[in-house]
């Protein structure tokens, strides 16, 4: 039976650019729909970090961290254009709810998990060096200072899928799976352009529709058993502020909350919230209470007249459905599989992309032949668009 592509993936955000990356480096024919543009949801309205998930140590997630870790330090070596490091200062208060002892040995538990390499260490910056941060000094006591990276997401995603396409796989955009019916032959799946309708048999189906997960097996026969999940909405504002000197992890007064202020563009950005989603993907956007909690926070830590806001912007979080705080909640991506050679991603970090199409590939091995691979993402250098 002949077969039209052998990897048929569903969504161009980071984490169906990863896939197809992954796929056409292991020598795969990939074909990619978007129905939009790559890169135009959340994989573009993120708080811009390549980080570990310090804060994902008090949920117990170490192997998350881990390996968000490696992928960190991956990153800002193959794509030292996109990716690059930037302090991250912690301010202790008085009222501050993590102690300084906390503070310390949760740092030192990600320089562990990070291997202790120079990237992972942490130190505390000292008291005369305090009046480079814009930050309030009453109630100060002790601020640390350790190490993450920052991209623009929609750039990286961008060139991920360039890299993909320049190792042979196919971007068809705007397109979008109109139908797909599985079995053990393979897929047949029927396929909506602007130009009208077209069909291809492909030897895997992977969804990686992000927030639209679920609306993209709604298209999938048999009809397979969806995971229960939860869209969470993170919001982020622009502030026509300085950017401060690297970013200060703060908690948020109203709910101790990690927030971040964050340079960006000459400006700082704000982020982020964790709001229950209902409705259509589509139509997310920040909601004026969400603004008015990131502008309390910066105002409680930030002494001065109020900025002006630049911009704000929001995208959605995927999390399993259970009982307990959206924090609570574990972040790494879930890989659900069903019905026959259909593979469906759910959540997922940013910084872990490539990962995750490594282990996209593992399960939907069996369903693939044999290819020589042609390049190796670890080592495979990212650049700019068009470069």
């Amino acid at each position: 039976m002949e077969f039209d592509t052998d990897i048929l993936v569903v969504g161009a955000g980071i984490q169906g650019a990863g896939v197809a990356q992954a796929a056409a480096a292991a020598g795969y024919r990939v074909t990619v729909l978007e129905r939009t543009a790559v890169a135009v949801g959340t994989s573009s309205r993120s708080s811009k970090l390549i980080h570990g998930g310090l804060r994902y140590l008090e949920t117990g997630q170490f192997g998350l961290v881990r390996k968000a870790l490696a992928e960190r330090d991956r990153l800002v070596a193959n794509a030292p254009g996109l990716v690059h490091w930037l302090d991250f200062h912690i301010p202790v208060y008085r009222d501050t709810r993590r102690r300084p002892w906390q503070i310390r040995l949760g740092l030192s538990l990600y320089a562990l998990l990070g291997g202790l390499r120079a990237g992972n260490r942490f130190h505390t910056l000292p008291r005369d060096a305090w009046p480079q941060l814009p930050l309030r000094r009453e109630g100060l006591q002790k601020v640390f200072v350790y190490h993450d990276a920052q991209t623009d997401d929609r750039a990286l995603t961008r060139a991920v899928m360039v890299s993909a396409c320049r190792l042979g796989a196919t971007l068809r955009c705007p397109a979008r799976l109109l139908h797909a019916e599985s079995s053990g032959a393979g897929i047949r799946a029927r396929i909506g352009e602007e130009d009208g309708e077209s069909r291809m048999h492909a030897r895997v189906l992977v969804n990686a529709g992000g927030p639209w997960v679920n609306r993209v097996l709604e298209n999938v026969f048999p009809r397979p058993v969806p995971l229960a999940i939860d869209l969470v909405q993170g919001a982020h504002i622009l502030l026509d502020a300085p950017a401060p000197p690297g970013a200060i992890y703060v908690e948020a007064p109203q709910d101790r909350r990690a927030v971040f202020l964050l340079p960006w563009r000459e400006h700082t950005l704000v982020g982020t919230t964790e709001t229950a989603f209902c409705g259509d993907p589509d139509q997310v956007a920040p909601k004026p209470e969400e603004i008015d909690y990131l502008l309390a926070v910066y105002r409680h830590y930030v002494p001065g007249p109020a900025p002006s806001l630049r911009d704000a912007f929001a995208g959605l979080r995927v999390l399993p459905r259970q009982a307990g705080s959206f924090f609570q909640r574990p972040r790494d991506t879930l890989l659900h599989p069903g019905p026959e050679r259909v593979l469906s991603l759910y959540g997922g970090k940013l910084t872990g992309y490539r990962a995750t199409a490594e282990d996209v590939l593992k399960r939907i091995r069996p369903w693939l032949p044999r290819r020589t691979p042609v390049a190796d993402t670890r080592t495979l250098p990212l650049g700019k668009p068009g470069r």
